[in-house]
């Protein structure tokens, strides 16, 4: 039995993109009831072309306009990829020519509106989203994680259950355009600079992020970091509100009625003052503090919405790490292989060297530069690392920004080596040579991949297989 759905009319609807997101929406709007839709129209952008997505597409009697960004006609409502910046031209065409311009997120909850748990943050989403419906599934609930982590809602609507939990891993492009979006429980986890080129500000960036919050009432549970000062300004304001804020924290125990924290190295949870002591931190097979705080606030909304404390506890202890996050590799000739592909951003490096022992890391950085300040990020890697291996088009400035922070250090330990290397392969060479027993060679790049690679999954796979292939020749 799957849920009930919205049966309002839309009428005329845009949508905008032909990437995954794009063809997802237009397909569910095509096949949606007689009577809900007028008309679906498609428009790609200047670079799409004709294919095999636009042909199905138009089999379903889409209209699809391809090679133009020049919105033409009037719509009831525009729904827009995430790749698409609002201050972009196409993004403005679409607004003036429709009465609404929303994201797919958020027209999937208008379609499915009941049972959402939402996460965001700049780190930590993917990882939250798949432990929390696992905690979710281990306590015999039906629930699915969908949205950024790589499942489409719209994909999921039909087919979810009348008592099914969507966990939606939501980015800044995709909060940024919903307006009704209510979650049950919704998760910040962190806010530190990222997209600053599709945003043009951080004040843009973390507001978009805080919208998440924006419908959530009384009877809602918030679950807000406090470790960092604009979510503490969050906290702030949804407390102004009158909501429910569970503090999420690493590094303290706060005092409030709701928190999720740690105490004497166990992950403990506090909901309307009464306090679940669930599991010690070395329990976790997930590693790294940032990863304790994503376990917590997992925890905090599989307890909220009623999973028990054995079954909680339980269930954060088996989860493994998934793919392109911490993932251990193998352990070739005494040193330890692990992909962190997934670490596009100078923070979500810095919180993965505190997986490891001081003074075992040699890291590989690189690959697009997206023009980040790289000061903290220098400092973390002169304090945790033995060697940085820098490739890809980032590869000069991150080594440069290294060597510079590694000789103002002065007397702090032994000097971080800076290699050089043109792409992944060479710098997979590179780090191979300078690890010892006992090391741990740490892809992390810090930089998104498209310098190279088509995502960071690819780029995440082809240091797997570089993995293989060593373990291979040691046979």
């Amino acid at each position: 039995m799957t849920s009930h759905t919205s049966q309002a009319p839309l009428g005329d609807v845009l949508v905008l993109g032909l990437g995954r997101t794009g063809t997802s929406v237009a397909r569910y709007l095509a096949t949606l009831p007689e009577g809900r839709v007028r008309s679906v129209t498609l428009y790609g952008g200047t670079s799409s072309e004709p294919g095999e997505a636009s042909r199905a597409l138009e089999g379903l009697g889409v209209t699809v306009a391809l090679g133009t960004d020049e919105v033409r006609g009037r719509f009831d409502l525009a729904v827009a990829s995430p790749g698409i910046p609002e201050r972009s031209a196409f993004f403005r065409a679409a607004a003036s020519a429709s009465t609404e311009v929303i994201g797919e997120p958020e027209f999937a909850y208008r379609e499915s509106p009941a049972r959402w748990v939402a996460i965001t943050g700049t780190n930590g989403k993917t990882t939250t989203t798949s432990l929390t419906t696992h905690v979710l599934s281990s306590a015999g609930l039906s629930a699915e994680s969908v949205g950024n982590i790589g499942t489409n809602v719209c994909d999921r609507v039909r087919e979810r259950p009348q008592d099914g939990w969507f966990v939606a891993e939501l980015s800044s492009f995709q909060l940024a355009t919903t307006r009704l979006l209510h979650p049950r429980v919704a998760v910040l986890l962190n806010l530190t600079p990222d997209h600053l080129e599709w945003h043009g500000t951080f004040e843009a960036y973390a507001a978009a992020k805080e919208r998440i919050f924006a419908n959530l009432d009384a009877r809602d549970l918030a679950v807000v970091s406090v470790d960092d000062e604009p979510c503490r300004a969050v906290r702030d304001r949804l407390a102004q509100r009158g909501l429910r804020v569970c503090e999420l924290s690493v590094c303290g125990a706060p005092e409030s009625a709701c928190a999720a924290f740690l105490r004497e190295g166990t992950l403990v949870v506090r909901l309307d003052g009464v306090e679940h002591a669930l599991v010690a931190v070395d329990e976790l097979q997930i590693r790294g503090l940032h990863n304790a705080e994503n376990a917590l606030a997992a925890a905090a909304a599989a307890l909220e919405l009623g999973v028990s404390e054995e079954v909680a506890a339980a269930a954060v202890r088996t989860f493994s790490p998934i793919e392109h996050r911490i993932e251990p590799v193998a352990t070739v000739r005494g040193v330890s292989f692990v992909n962190d592909s997934k670490a596009t951003n100078t923070d979500s490096v810095e919180k993965a060297l505190t997986a490891f022992a001081a003074g075992t890391v040699v890291v590989l950085l690189g690959g697009h530069d997206k023009g980040t300040d790289l000061a903290s990020l220098a400092r973390a890697v002169c304090a945790r690392c033995r060697v940085a291996v820098c490739f890809g088009a980032a590869g000069e400035r991150i080594a440069a920004a290294l060597e510079d922070a590694r000789d103002t250090r002065g007397e702090k330990g032994p000097a971080l080596a800076v290699l050089r290397a043109a792409h992944l392969r060479e710098a997979f060479t590179a780090a191979v040579a300078a690890a010892r027993p006992h090391d741990t060679v740490l892809l992390s790049p810090a930089c998104s991949s498209f310098d190279e690679f088509s995502n960071m999954a690819e780029r995440g796979r082809a240091f797997k297989g570089l993995v293989r292939d060593l373990a291979r020749e040691g046979e």
